[in-house]
């Protein structure tokens, strides 16, 4: 929890950094934001909570690419007395948004590998010590609404790890559907 004090602080200062030197142009951002959610299926985990860091530029006025990482921390719950670890989910990953106006609704996704990292057992109290898998391909549609500074947008978020991590009929899930909200600072031209 530490080391989320401090990433949260030290994004919060390149923030205040960048803000502070920026011109109006939005063609290049970078785009900071939080999200939550609910794991789906909530077999192993419960719910989540992420931070946002991604890059975008504006090829034209309605489509935008960039590439995009944060960190969403997946927090384990019981089930049927397997007591499942907290986990986390890093992406990296392309970003592609689609904005039909200028301001309003858009589309968008990230697709690329998410790395899953935490404690390497599902569970605490599992005896054949079944191994978390390390990451899978990596997607996170979203719908939401933007203006020039921010974004809102409901998501669906996915790592995909096959068969790995499963404990009897419990199985292994990095997905949750969720809220977001970012915030757009210019880069300049």
């Amino acid at each position: 929890m530490k080391s989320m004090k401090k990433t949260i602080l030290a994004l919060g200062l390149m923030t205040v950094g960048l803000v502070s030197a920026q011109n109006s142009d939005m063609r290049n951002m970078l785009k900071v934001g939080i999200n939550g959610g609910l794991a789906v299926p909530a077999e192993n985990a419960s719910a989540t909570l992420g931070l946002d860091l991604a890059y975008q530029n504006l090829v034209t006025p309605g489509f935008g690419l960039g590439i995009a990482t944060g960190y969403t921390h997946f927090f384990g719950k019981d089930n049927n007395g397997i007591k499942n670890n907290d986990f986390g989910v890093v992406p990296v990953a392309a970003l592609i948004r689609i904005y039909p106006k200028q301001m309003g609704f858009y589309l968008g996704t990230d697709i690329g590998y998410g790395f899953i990292v935490g404690d390497k057992n599902v569970a605490s109290n599992d005896l054949a010590n079944t191994q978390r898998p390390d990451g899978g391909f990596y997607i996170k549609p979203e719908i939401g609404y933007h203006n020039k500074d921010w974004n809102f947008a409901v998501q669906y978020q996915k790592t995909f790890t096959g068969d790995k991590g499963e404990i009897g009929n419990q199985k292994y899930s990095a997905g949750s559907v969720g809220v977001g909200v970012g915030y757009n600072i210019p880069l300049g031209k």
